[in-house]
């Protein structure tokens, strides 16, 4: 089977490949036979009911700075492609929502990974909130009050951004910390969102578990160690990536969210794991497949790859 696949991302010609999930797909698929070609958000249109991205097909090969040869630019149909792969890094904003309606046009006829409705409606650090128990304490708000009687009952907390990512924005407060009211004076700054405060788990100096999964089942996970004196341990951010075995609780979490990732679509999904607590289910551009092969030679994108096309083989 040949497929002819494009691929939505940030520029190609920018990333860092040894690091780069994306990169490790678009690597598999090549390999498997299948075309690519490859463009960037902001060269969406939307026309006569025709969703029209201008790009270039790709042959890429895994040598940092030689990674990339392109075509000529081009505005192609969407709907001529067989796959489209969802991966620009947030932040979840208007643009990436936009994207995602954009992308409701061709799916699933042109099958998206992952379903845009569904990565529309699970927002990463929303979404887990669908689930009981899984989380620790957690508050999602605008309201400085609330904020303050939250870390009265909590003690140390951590305050992130609702639509963040890569780690950015996140910082911690001990109970006492002096500097809550600035810290929501730069979040406003930012934007209108709310923010999310939550329990400080001490178990995250011994890392941050990213677990992924494919159609609901999980395939590995890689654990991403901060550096000392940190807490965030998000690679993109200095964090170090080391081997880890999935524990009976990370298979009960698994089992937890599994049929509902599958339900809605969501085939390439990552999970971030501190001590027994669900903090993330990450559906826009997860990552750890590169470490994860290098680790353990569990190759998750040769595993989505198997039921891309299977799903491809009966539509």
């Amino acid at each position: 089977m040949s497929l002819k696949v494009a691929v939505q991302m940030d520029p190609l010609e920018h990333i860092r490949i040894q690091g780069d999930t994306t990169f490790l797909m678009m690597l598999t698929a090549q390999e498997r036979g299948h075309s690519l070609f490859v463009y960037t958000p902001d060269r969406m249109s939307l026309e006569e009911g025709k969703v029209l991205v201008r790009g270039r097909s790709v042959t890429v090969k895994d040598i940092e700075g030689e990674h990339a040869a392109f075509g000529a630019w081009e505005r192609r149909d969407l709907s001529e492609f067989d796959v489209v792969l969802l991966r620009q890094d947030p932040p979840f904003d208007m643009a990436y929502i936009t994207s995602t309606h954009f992308l409701d046009v061709v799916h699933p006829k042109t099958l998206v990974v992952n379903n845009p409705t569904e990565v529309r409606n699970a927002p990463e650090k929303l979404f887990v909130t669908a689930f009981p128990g899984v989380q620790p304490p957690t508050l999602i708000t605008s309201d400085i009050e609330a904020i303050y009687d939250f870390r009265a009952r909590h003690g140390d907390m951590v305050l992130k951004p609702l639509y963040g990512g890569g780690g950015s924005g996140v910082a911690r407060l001990l109970a006492d910390d002096p500097n809550l009211d600035a810290m929501m004076d730069l979040h406003r700054m930012i934007g209108r969102e709310p923010v999310i405060a939550q329990k400080f788990i001490p178990a995250v100096v011994k890392g941050d578990k990213r677990i992924l999964l494919v159609d609901g089942e999980p395939v590995g996970a890689i654990n991403r160690v901060p550096d000392k004196g940190q807490i965030r341990s998000n690679l993109a951010v200095g964090g170090r990536a080391e081997a880890v075995e999935l524990t009976d609780r990370d298979h009960e979490l698994c089992k937890i969210i599994g049929p509902e990732l599958k339900a809605r679509g969501l085939m390439f999904v990552g999970i971030d794991v501190i001590g027994d607590y669900l903090t993330e289910i990450n559906v826009t551009s997860p990552t750890g497949a590169r470490a994860l092969k290098r680790f353990t030679g569990i190759d998750a994108s040769e595993i989505l790859w198997n039921r891309i096309e299977q799903i491809r083989a009966t539509a």
